[in-house]
């Protein structure tokens, strides 16, 4: 028996452009499944861009919100973006028309997701999204349809290909962050504007939603401790390829008694780790779980194709009438959560210090430290070529001294940094990051 399925693409930018030619060119893989999928409806600002596509005997739609609400449809395909605006009352259109929702948004979930996933429930229809989270990677099955045996004590990973791709190619060639965004904006790896990805806003969307998979609470995105990697420098990438590790700018959910701890940070992981093998603008999720142990996996977090697979993917499911609850628990299951808040996370930690080069400084630094109960497991003292030093071997320059730390507490570390700062022992802000150990 083949079901006919007809869908409704909002959006005909890189993805949706991609899922149109996508669903054409595996027609006949699809029917020989059991599956005719047809495009039947599209909509988007620019009816007279031309994207490469065949559109003969496809309603346009100017409107998306009337796309969603047309009898001549059964699924909508969102792929217009953004947390608001017409994405969302495109999506919401649908669910109360009772019509099923795929969608690559992870903002709009990150936002809105519980209220979105109550509307599906009470209509009976499924809110797909294997896309919005990972680009072709099927993450989202994985926890939802893959793990009920498992309880899962930690989720991370790499997000965002943008961040990782700029992190890659400064460890790599030594450049700056600015020289290697200028690049990444040049290949279309980075907006004009790139402050949503390089400051960590684009990975704290995904990784709300993947806590909420993993644990059954509700999303929790203004819960999430946001740092991007605009601080790193060079000598940063420089001092962990000394020290055997790597940096990574990773999203990190984490349950312990007191809550769940939900961060995005730059971070050492050790170079034998898979993580730390992910270069460029790959992304990868590892899942820490009590009976698989730890699983990782890899692959294009983003791009038309890859973004496209999991949208169709998700189409396939619900066009032979899969519906489960969206998060993985029903809508009203979903619990708050305690928040763990970044003050609490324990853990090692890399700190530079760019201090005055004069004598008594590092003991004082390692005073301070021990005042707040934190061990050093070592010091490393650079000077710049350039500095010079005098015959007694002092620069007479602002040098860097790096620490890395056992386990300490973020607040115990911020507290001494702070006393640090008022002994007049920095000449520049201090730079930390987290060591995610394994």
């Amino acid at each position: 028996m083949t079901v006919s399925y007809r869908i409704g693409v909002a959006g005909l930018g890189t993805v949706g452009a991609s899922v149109v030619r996508m669903i054409a060119r595996r027609r006949d893989t699809l029917l020989a499944s059991g599956l005719d999928i047809r495009v039947a409806a599209v909509s988007s600002r620019d009816r007279t861009r031309d994207r490469g596509l065949d559109l003969a005997g496809v309603t346009w739609f100017d409107d998306p919100v009337a796309l969603a609400r047309s009898g001549e449809i059964d699924c909508v395909v969102e792929l217009i973006g953004g947390a608001d605006g017409p994405a969302k009352a495109v999506v919401e259109a649908a669910l109360q028309a009772g019509k099923t929702v795929v969608t690559a948004n992870k903002a709009l979930l990150a936002h809105h997701g519980a209220a979105l996933a109550a509307m599906a429930e009470d209509s009976g229809v499924a809110l797909a999204y294997e896309a919005a989270v990972a680009g072709g990677i099927p993450v989202i099955k994985t926890l939802r349809e893959g793990l009920p045996g498992n309880a899962v004590a930690r989720v991370y990973g790499i997000l965002n290909g943008t961040c990782n791709y700029i992190l890659s190619r400064m460890e790599r060639e030594g450049l700056t962050f600015e020289a290697c965004l200028k690049d990444a904006q040049a290949l279309g790896y980075a907006e004009a504007d790139p402050t949503f990805d390089v400051e960590g806003f684009d990975t704290a969307h995904k990784l709300a939603i993947l806590t909420s998979l993993a644990y059954g609470t509700a999303i929790d995105v203004d819960g999430v401790s946001v740092e991007g990697i605009s601080r790193v420098q060079p000598l940063d990438l420089r001092m962990a390829d000394e020290l055997g590790y790597r940096i990574k700018l990773l999203g990190v959910a984490q349950a312990s008694e007191a809550g769940i701890e939900q961060r995005v940070h730059p971070t050492m992981v050790p170079k034998s780790s898979a993580i730390a093998q992910v270069m460029g603008v790959t992304n990868a999720v590892t899942i820490d779980a009590d009976a698989v142990g730890e699983l990782t996996l890899i692959g294009p977090g983003a791009g038309g194709e890859a973004t496209a697979s999991a949208v169709v993917a998700d189409i396939a499911d619900v066009a032979r009438g899969i519906v489960r609850p969206t998060f993985g628990v029903p809508a009203a299951a979903m619990r708050a959560s305690e928040r763990v808040e970044m003050q609490r996370h324990e853990g090692g930690y890399y700190i530079r210090l760019t201090v005055h080069d004069r004598p008594g400084v590092a003991a004082g630094v390692a005073q301070r430290m021990a005042e707040r109960e934190i061990s050093l497991e070592s010091i490393l003292q650079r000077r710049t070529e350039s500095a010079g030093t005098d015959p007694r071997g002092r620069s007479g320059r602002p040098v860097p001294l790096v620490l890395i730390t056992y386990a300490a507490t973020e607040g115990n570390i911020r507290a001494a940094l702070d006393a640090i700062g008022a002994d007049g022992l920095l000449a520049e802000p201090p730079q930390v990051i987290r060591i995610e150990r394994e």
